[in-house]
């Protein structure tokens, strides 16, 4: 996915088969940068990862730059750039460490418990959304939203904000770095409150907290605030065990009404 051209320098193909109306997923760039960040770290995992959305780069061959900022005992902090047509489109500060996979959660009293669904019942997202637009990532991945959230498919939200679903990669099991695609993967939750066309991310900011078992992951992503024409989102991931292994928050401009 990343080719190291020079110390520091990398080269990358951003790919059209991950791509939401012809323009690349923001959590798959992220990934790409992470990617490159642990290339030049001593560490092995993504701890943290916070990316600024300059402009959406179009599919095709683009460049990224890095730069080491610290190197500790237990972490690291990479920046990172992607630049697409001599023009920087992502910024990016990641931390690098190493997760244990045997560790176990000291304290999880703060968090929430996702709801006991069947993955079975959840509706898969097809390549095409409601409102005409092509999704081509679809094709990429298992992506299930559960049928209590989908009445935005249908033109009957919830008005909760609230998106519940299931994502798998066929083929291939989750770790830390594809965990930054988990939570930018379902679509927007205030498709739950009102339908709208693009819905760009302006800043992300990610933690992963294990690596995942495998098997799929289990997403819920929730609206907190729309106003002045932007929406923050809250997005949480628990693997196959119900551990809570990743978890970003967004905000994003938006258009309702």
């Amino acid at each position: 996915m990343v080719e190291e051209i020079s110390p520091g320098r990398f080269e990358t193909a951003i790919s059209p088969g991950w791509t939401i109306g012809g323009k690349p997923n923001g959590g798959y760039l992220l990934a790409i940068l992470a990617r490159a960040a642990t290339h030049v770290s001593p560490h092995d995992h993504v701890l943290a990862a916070s990316a600024h959305y300059l402009r959406s780069p179009d599919p095709g061959p683009a460049s990224i730059e890095t730069e080491v900022l610290r190197v500790g005992r237990s972490a690291s902090q990479v920046r990172t750039r992607l630049i697409h047509d001599g023009k920087p489109c992502i910024e990016a500060l990641t931390t690098i460490g190493t997760l244990d996979p045997h560790d176990k959660p000291y304290w999880t009293e703060g968090l929430p418990s996702p709801e006991i669904r069947d993955r079975a019942d959840a509706i898969r997202v097809p390549g095409t959304n409601p409102a005409g637009l092509r999704v081509a990532i679809m094709d990429q991945v298992d992506l299930r939203i559960d049928p209590e959230d989908m009445g935005f498919g249908v033109g009957k939200p919830s008005g909760k904000g609230e998106l519940n679903g299931w994502l798998e990669l066929p083929g291939e099991d989750f770790d830390p770095i594809s965990l930054l695609y988990a939570l930018d993967s379902l679509p927007p939750a205030t498709f739950d409150i009102e339908m709208s066309g693009w819905v760009p991310t302006f800043e992300l900011t990610a933690y992963i907290r294990a690596v995942p078992t495998p098997g799929p992951v289990r997403i819920q992503q929730r609206a907190q605030l729309i106003d002045a024409h932007k929406v923050d989102e809250v997005c949480l991931v628990w693997d196959s065990t119900g551990r809570l292994v990743a978890q970003a928050t967004q905000l994003a401009g938006i258009r309702l009404g």
